[in-house]
């Protein structure tokens, strides 16, 4: 018998009964893609779920960042963090913009809202921070340094979808935010992404370029390419978000367990909810410091008993081989965000992980 696998991440389902229930009429309309019913009805869903005056789905949360960056017309330097997946400093250079890259402050592993106006130029545009395995950015900091400096604030939110702070959604900090729904994330439609902005002027821009500028069938006013959520991933995410808080709570009991688990051992460090913040649970990240292992060998005691944790985020993206070389790149430039990418160890966490497997975990981890 194959030895029990536990993965980083595992993808929240709905009954199978509840989904086919859910795509049944597709079969009957054959009406699969193009904004659709299904399309249209997570719009709405989500819009209150989020509070949010304005959302626009799209295929994937990579291309919702490229869209709102071009819809934008972001010509120039946009301050960010390296302490990321690829796909946000991709999207930044995608796009034709220049990243500038900003530290991170050592607890919660977001921006250093403290480092950023001296990154500003006459050639600054926009401001790209992330939250991080649920950690919402100094969004007070940063909404001041923008109104100061006339520039944009998107907010790379793929972490973050459900976290509040004081009462106010994550959708709504900045002048937008994104969020991905790939399967392994908190809320997902398998594959997708979504766009939350203020601006009402943006709305017809955004569908512009995820449906080919294409108005009607004899009016195509602007350039876009394709980036459509079809109807069998929105049909996914009316179910998921229907079971969305108890998978919550869920996982905030796995998160609480590690806690018990791991706290107070000197040499590991915890990721703790920030006040004010409702979580999501989505991460369980560890800092190996001064520990009696060090990461890379807590990784492969877990991975010899078939436990994949991911060095999460790690490298920083200004370690890529695609940008050595880069001017800009230079990875020594931001030490915090090279030191924490060193050690830290994403555990697995998932609504339905046990708390056996925890225990295991754990144990491995502390024998």
């Amino acid at each position: 018998m194959d030895q029990h696998r536990i993965n980083v991440a595992r993808s929240s389902m709905p009954e199978f009964e509840e989904y086919c229930e859910e795509i049944r009429d597709l079969w009957d309309s054959r009406f699969l893609t193009n904004m659709g019913s299904k399309h249209l009805r997570l719009e709405e869903e989500l819009k209150r779920y989020l509070n949010t005056p304005n959302i626009t789905l799209f295929t994937n949360g990579h291309l919702a960042l490229e869209n709102i960056l071009t819809a934008m017309d972001l010509h120039g330097e946009i301050i960010t963090s390296p302490f990321t997946f690829a796909s946000t400093t991709h999207a930044i250079v995608r796009c034709g913009c220049t990243p500038v890259f900003c530290d991170i402050n050592p607890v919660d592993y977001t921006i250093d809202a403290s480092k950023i106006e001296s990154l500003i130029t006459e050639k600054t545009v926009a401001i790209v921070p992330i939250h991080v395995y649920g950690n919402l950015c100094d969004t007070d900091a940063i909404k001041a340094i923008a109104e100061r400096h006339s520039l944009k604030v998107i907010y790379d939110a793929a972490h973050t979808f459900g976290v509040t702070k004081n009462g106010v959604s994550s959708a709504n900090f900045g002048d937008a935010a994104m969020f991905s729904f790939h399967a392994t994330k908190v809320f997902h439609t398998i594959e997708g992404g979504a766009v939350c902005y203020a601006d009402d002027a943006l709305k017809t821009k955004l569908n512009d370029l995820k449906n080919f500028g294409i108005h009607g069938p004899e009016s195509v006013p602007d350039v876009g390419g394709n980036a459509k959520l079809n109807e069998f991933c929105a049909a996914m995410g009316l179910c998921n978000l229907r079971h969305l808080d108890g998978e919550i709570a869920k996982r905030k009991l796995v998160y609480e367990h590690y806690i018990s688990l791991l706290s107070g051992i000197p040499g590991i460090q915890l990721n703790r909810v920030q006040p004010g913040v409702h979580s999501n649970y989505g991460y369980f990240p560890v800092v190996f410091d001064g520990y009696r292992y060090s990461r890379d060998h807590v990784y492969e005691i877990l991975a010899a008993e078939n436990i994949l944790a991911r060095k999460y985020f790690y490298p920083i993206t200004t370690s890529f081989d695609c940008y050595r070389g880069v001017p800009g790149f230079d990875p020594a430039s931001t030490p915090i965000a090279r030191h924490i990418a060193d050690h830290v160890l994403c555990l697995p966490l998932y609504a339905d992980l046990s708390a056996s497997d925890v225990e295991h975990i754990c144990s491995l981890i502390l024998s």
